[in-house]
């Protein structure tokens, strides 16, 4: 199990945010993770996704053969 940084995220929702107290420990964890910018969505695609695609299914002209 991972630790929680809670000095970080209590600057993240008390200062960047601007966040009361009490709504800062109202927030459920998966609201914070969504205000963190780590819900929901699905994140782009990186280079190396792109490169795994391509290895995958190059783009190349097959010879079609009529039998």
């Amino acid at each position: 199990m991972s630790r929680i940084d809670w000095p970080a995220l209590m600057h993240f929702g008390l200062a960047d945010l601007r966040l009361r107290p009490d709504e800062f420990w109202a927030l459920t964890p998966a609201e914070l993770r969504l205000m963190l910018g780590e819900g929901g969505a699905a994140r782009p695609m990186g280079r190396d996704g792109l490169e795994a695609l391509l290895a995958a299914y190059p783009d190349h002209e097959e010879e079609l053969s009529d039998g």
